[in-house]
């Protein structure tokens, strides 16, 4: 009897599978033709601001509402990704778009009452380039198809600089040189551990971590980015 219990149970959990596989496989049939054309971050065209120097070559002032520096890949020091890939994903140079280990850490904390966000690099680069900020499963479920498609066109180093050179780091400052720069007056290859660590903790909430608005949460995820960067030597 409980042999036959087990087998009905066994035969319903696989037969639930199978009917979700088959809806998420026509679900992302129909919704992967409609995805965005690449050609914005293929042929990424940032916006620069209109920047003023004297004789001497001085900045004097900069025009425009985000202030960028954009960098190439080689010019961003091996101690500024790895305090980014430290702080937002530790794994992006193994996964495929999608970070299923992180996923279903950040699930099961979630269940437990402490929210955590699992997006990766890549995800956030869809985000940033084609998606809202709204909360829907529809959205989610556009940026994994999109990561998927990002991994598919670009290398892991294209995506990264992308990265580096779009995010939203407060201040007016988009992407990693401008913030050095605007935060501690130095480039991607003056920075120390700390400050590396400092700007690497300012994406997952600007505001929040901004250190000039709100030096003590600042410090905390610096010194939380610090340790995942020893964690990960």
């Amino acid at each position: 009897m409980l042999k036959r219990w087990i087998v009905y149970l066994l035969s319903v959990v696989l037969g639930v599978g199978a009917v979700g596989a088959i809806l998420c496989f026509f679900v992302v049939m129909l919704l992967y033709p409609r995805l965005p054309d690449l050609s914005t971050i293929t042929d990424y065209q940032p916006k620069i601001p209109l920047r003023v120097y004297s004789e001497e070559g001085d900045l004097l002032g900069e025009f425009g509402v985000e202030r960028r520096s954009v960098v190439k890949i080689k010019q961003v020091p091996d101690l500024v990704r790895t305090a980014i890939l430290a702080a937002e994903d530790e794994r992006f140079y193994s996964h495929g778009g999608v970070d299923y280990i992180s996923m279903s850490r950040a699930a099961v904390a979630t269940l437990s009452g402490n929210k955590q966000g699992a997006g990766t690099i890549t995800m956030q680069v869809a985000r940033e380039f084609f998606l809202t900020r709204e909360q829907t499963y529809t959205r989610k479920l556009n940026e994994v198809l999109l990561a998927y498609k990002i991994e598919a066109n670009l290398s892991k180093d294209e995506i990264l600089e992308l990265y580096i050179n779009q995010i939203n780091l407060g201040q007016r400052a988009y992407g990693f040189a401008s913030a050095a720069r605007i935060y501690f007056g130095k480039t991607l290859d003056q920075l120390t551990a700390a400050e590396a660590a400092m700007l690497a903790g300012l994406p997952k909430a600007p505001s929040a971590y901004n250190p000039v608005v709100n030096p003590q949460r600042a410090r905390l995820r610096q010194q939380y980015v610090l340790r995942r960067m020893l964690e990960t030597k």
